[in-house]
């Protein structure tokens, strides 16, 4: 093996390692910051770690262009140092992110040409278990050695969360009661039981998250419990979750990832999975901050649905957009959305807006109310997988971002996102009780967004989408703005000239909004209009707009509980 094999190798290794150093050393500041309840500094720790990723790959290849500086790679070369970094990570604890850590940094040194396994790590090398096993990420507790409040006791100080309970023995009171009550049939005797739990708290917004499993003779229970701050000061226990659709939109698509230590994620991830199993692989990868891994483990998951099924795209279900041309595969759970070369006229803005708002929302706070985004550029697809009629559209609609290379289309720069079923679509099947549900959480949705200072801007059904489980969540960017920059106004009475001269609209600036206009343009359905009426008659004056910015301006964060308030113990406390 030559002496440039082994450089060119150590030198991405070690470009991982300062990547996952960091990485760490940015997540190891949250306990401290929620015990010290600076919120503003969690999100900053957020954002960091969204951003550092490219930054150290980009140190990387500057580095290795000294080395390797053509433009074309010597394949014989790259062949082996991809064999002899494989060699390096055999026993790696990170090895999976290291793989995709030299995929990154592979394609910014070369052309889309050689992005094929002989030189990246398409498909994984790590068809064996984890170097670590999954047991190096949790801890386990047995009731049997001192009783069972002693040992949940016991569970909590070990989590080192850097301030102390209110009254910890009430909340331990409460936890068991309501534990028996979800999961009667782990009620077993202390003998009987063993709790296994991940030995780091995960940490988002206000909030920090105990996540395990009891282990029975039943079998296996998996929990959250929920910790927050009392307004009085100390902490406490407000929740218990044990059903598997909660825990799942905990950890679901339209939140803020999670700040928790790991030293081997694929280990953590394998725990979450035995929680979880209907979530994916590169689902909890994103839960737990390593969206880059996520979007590795999802384009692997994507092109062996393109290679084991018949599916052919198709235009997305709902109404077209005027920004976005969104299309689906129907049996692969995602869509497909590229920005048109030309906008509709009522879209004021170019490309490079709708790429910010996209890049705003990635790295923001997405309060369980928007929809996270894959993004990927030069995404090669069969043609075959077009119908005719989807590629004359494609060509007609986003011809700038296509290259058409023989039996290949290649898509220059995508988005994908979790599918949904639209808002005003599922409106139009859904039962009277659904429909009223539904209705309410779309303005709960709102509520949600204004909190954390994003204004959805277009606020037309069409553009939130409802889950499985019912809730709305919102999906256009491509006009969402921060809330403190609009101008909320109530709507003037109309002059005696307006009146003669037939005008029927005030006339606003560009970031004027009248909040009063809300009904009138959503919601037309006489019966959905009253339902959102008494439901949220706030988000129809403007004094409700106008103090949700001066909460922002103020740094009042407001606490959104992820989780039915029925599951709350301190139903009382806000």
């Amino acid at each position: 093996m030559s002496y440039q094999v082994q450089t060119i190798a150590q030198h991405i290794l070690s470009g991982f390692h300062t990547h996952y150093a960091l990485f760490q050393q940015i997540t190891a500041r949250a306990p401290q910051a929620f015990a010290l309840q600076k919120w503003g500094e969690i999100e900053q720790i957020s954002k960091q770690r969204i951003s550092l990723y490219d930054a150290r790959v980009n140190d990387t290849v500057t580095e290795l262009k000294k080395h390797t500086p053509q433009h074309t790679p010597d394949e014989a070369l790259w062949h082996q140092v991809k064999q002899h970094y494989a060699e390096l990570l055999s026993f790696h604890p990170q090895a999976e992110l290291a793989e995709t850590f030299f995929n990154s940094v592979f394609c910014r040194l070369f052309h889309r040409r050689y992005y094929k396994n002989d030189f990246i790590f398409v498909e994984t090398t790590l068809t064996k278990p984890t170097t670590l096993p999954i047991e190096a990420e949790f801890r386990s507790y047995f009731p049997v050695i001192s009783g069972l409040k002693p040992t949940i006791r016991n569970m909590i100080s070990h989590m080192d969360l850097q301030c102390g309970f209110r009254d910890l023995e009430q909340d331990i009171r409460l936890l068991v009661k309501a534990f028996i009550k979800q999961a009667p049939s782990t009620h077993h005797s202390h003998h009987g039981l063993r709790f296994d739990i991940l030995t780091a708290p995960f940490y988002r917004n206000k909030g920090a998250y105990i996540v395990g499993r009891v282990v029975s003779k039943s079998g296996v229970q998996p929990f959250i419990i929920a910790l927050l701050h009392h307004p009085q000061g100390g902490l406490y226990i407000d929740a218990l979750l044990t059903k598997s659709a909660q825990m799942r939109i905990i950890f679901g698509f339209a939140r803020a990832y999670f700040l928790v230590e790991t030293h081997a994620p694929s280990a953590m991830v394998g725990f979450l999975q035995q929680l979880m199993p209907n979530k994916t692989t590169a689902e909890l990868y994103n839960a737990i901050g390593f969206h880059k891994q996520g979007k590795t483990e999802f384009y692997r998951d994507f092109l062996f649905h393109l290679q084991h099924s018949e599916d052919v795209f198709t235009i997305a279900p709902g109404t077209p957009g005027m920004v976005m041309m969104v299309f689906t595969l129907p049996n692969f759970p995602f869509v497909f959305k590229v920005i048109k070369d030309v906008f509709a006229e009522s879209k004021p803005f170019g490309r490079d807006t709708v790429l910010a708002r996209y890049q705003l929302v990635k790295s923001h706070d997405r309060v369980g109310r928007m929809a996270d985004t894959i993004e990927y550029s030069e995404v090669v697809i069969p043609k075959k997988k077009f119908s005719p009629s989807l590629l004359e559209t494609l060509k007609a609609t986003i011809s700038n971002s296509l290259r058409d290379e023989g039996d290949y289309l290649v898509i220059k720069h995508l988005y994908i996102e979790r599918r949904m079923t639209p808002l005003n679509l599922f409106l139009q099947t859904a039962d009277e009780q659904t429909a009223k549900k539904v209705i309410e959480d779309y303005g709960h949705a709102i509520r949600e967004m204004l909190s954390v200072n994003i204004f959805p801007g277009d606020m037309l059904l069409k553009n939130f989408g409802v889950t499985k489980h019912h809730r709305v969540i919102f999906y256009d960017y491509d006009e969402v703005q921060y809330l403190t920059d609009m101008n909320f106004r109530p709507m003037p009475s109309p002059s005696l000239e307006d009146l003669y001269s037939g005008v029927a609209e005030p006339s606003a600036a560009p970031n004027d909004v009248f909040p009063q206009q809300l009904c009138t343009f959503v919601l037309t359905d006489p019966k959905l209009r009253a339902v959102f009426e008494h439901s949220h008659e706030a988000l129809l004056k403007v004094e409700y707009w106008q103090q949700a910015q001066r909460d922002i301006q103020t740094h009042v964060v407001k606490q959104i509980y992820p989780y039915p308030a029925s599951q709350r113990f301190y139903r009382h406390i806000k």
